[in-house]
């Protein structure tokens, strides 16, 4: 071999290597730009959009998403918040990248309460799965509900033609469902004194209530991290407080609050839009009458009542008890719809607005169980444009026992009385304005007058 072959021309190997160069200062190039999140509207240095959201941020979001798409970025202090506003976008964050975006949002100072806090709620959410909220577990509380109902009727029978709170007779009944299922027993009575009744009764609506306060409360600690422990405005403390106070004075709270607040919210939106469309009512009202007879709603007899559940299908559709659901935090870094979204992400869908899309739904804003007659749409969180109860790993464990509950509960008030406004009160005028709590909740309360149905005298 010739000794000048060996030699190789300094340019003829950088032409060799350029296109390994230029993979080389790609890759390093592209491993340093920024992540090209989501769009969304101007930030404002240090608070971001958190005075852009108002008391009702699902429906800042909605209009937001109008104008800057179905998947929205938004600052929370220093948070990232990604929202997402349509069935391809809820489908991509629930179900195709739902291991990555599965970790939980926990406020700082419920982080101190545990050190394995993570653990602790993995496993009552497993118990709730398979001892609390199974359908042999619901099953076997049949009879039990009945009497608990049965208890309300018996209230409200004592009460026809005066004005009752139908949201404290929901919560009652709701409550003493939820305490034999998970403590064996009755919580409380329906001898209370309204929403702010003394005892037992009173001091737990109180706690919940102060819970829900505090939990809409912005925390500088939640938006700045780098806040620490200072806890400028005591916030931290006071949420330690009324912490401690529920666990004291009710363990278990985390998995029963939610659930509690939402089965009753539930029946008092559904009502209030019976009450609203009487026309509905009252096919509503022939159903029962055509398959009970006079007898009273059971377990067994919801499969054959097809338009009451059309019924709460739409009240849920119009009034998801979390219109925005529980954020999820993105355990790593992932790539949704071509943007990304950074690790810590804050991540949830909005679902009450995905409720409302008149590209999704004919007269969306109208009062229509008859559309659900026909969808073919259930609660279980595998069509992503009716999502009441969530979906994927972090779907509510509880949606089991609450499409048995609120039928129960809501088919009776329907069937055993009559209901009207107080005075000369037009149903087209009732209010039907919402407040952010634990879950959605009808801002003013729903007060109506029961008569007891003639036919149904005893």
């Amino acid at each position: 071999m010739h000794p000048e072959i060996m030699i190789i021309n300094p340019f003829f190997l950088l032409l060799l290597l350029l296109p390994l160069i230029s993979f080389l200062i790609s890759k390093n190039f592209i491993s340093r730009r920024a992540p090209q999140i989501p769009p969304g509207p101007y930030q404002w240095p240090l608070v971001g959009n958190i005075f852009q959201l108002g008391k009702l941020p699902h429906h800042t979001i909605a209009r937001l998403a109008q104008t800057h798409g179905p998947l929205m970025s938004l600052k929370l202090g220093s948070k990232l918040l990604v929202v997402g506003s349509s069935p391809a976008v809820a489908r991509e964050i629930l179900k195709i990248h739902d291991r990555a975006l599965s970790g939980r949002f926990v406020r700082p100072e419920f982080r101190t309460q545990t050190d394995d806090h993570d653990d602790q709620w993995s496993r009552m959410r497993s118990v709730g799965r398979s001892e609390l909220f199974s359908g042999k577990a619901i099953e076997s509380q049949a009879t039990l509900w009945s009497e608990k109902i049965d208890e309300m009727v018996e209230d409200l029978r004592a009460e026809a033609g005066s004005v009752v709170e139908i949201e404290e007779k929901a919560y009652v009944v709701t409550l003493n469902i939820l305490g034999n299922l998970i403590f064996s027993g009755d919580l409380v009575g329906f001898d209370g004194k309204g929403l702010h009744g003394e005892g037992l009764h009173g001091e737990m609506r109180g706690l919940i209530r102060g819970f829900a306060d505090l939990d809409l409360t912005p925390n500088l600690t939640d938006l700045f991290p780098v806040l620490g422990d200072w806890d400028l405005f005591g916030m931290n403390n006071k949420f330690r407080e009324v912490f401690k106070k529920m666990l004291a004075t009710w363990d278990g709270i985390e998995l029963f609050s939610a659930g509690l607040v939402s089965a009753t919210s539930t029946i008092t939106w559904a009502l209030a839009e019976l009450i609203k469309n009487r026309e509905i009512m009252q096919k509503l009202r022939d159903e029962l009458e055509k398959e009970l007879g006079q007898d009273n709603v059971k377990q067994s007899d919801l499969p054959r009542l097809p338009y009451l559940d059309a019924c709460i299908k739409e009240t849920l559709r119009l009034h998801p008890p979390a219109p925005l659901l529980l954020p999820h935090r993105a355990l790593e870094s992932c790539n949704v719809m071509g943007y990304d979204i950074p690790e810590d992400t804050i991540v949830t869908v909005n679902v009450w607005a995905l409720g409302r899309d008149p590209s999704i739904w004919d007269n969306p804003l109208s009062f229509n169980p008859e559309r659900f007659l026909v969808s073919g749409l259930d609660y279980k969180g595998n069509d992503y444009k009716y999502l009441p109860f969530g979906s994927g790993r972090r779907m509510c464990p509880g949606q089991p026992m609450a499409a048995k509950v609120v039928p129960l509960i809501l088919g009776t008030l329907i069937h055993l009385f009559d209901w009207s406004l107080p005075g000369d009160m037009d149903p087209a005028n009732l209010d039907m304005e919402e407040k952010n709590s634990i879950t959605l909740v009808k801002e003013k309360h729903l007060c109506l007058v029961p008569k007891i149905r003639k036919q149904l005298e005893v």
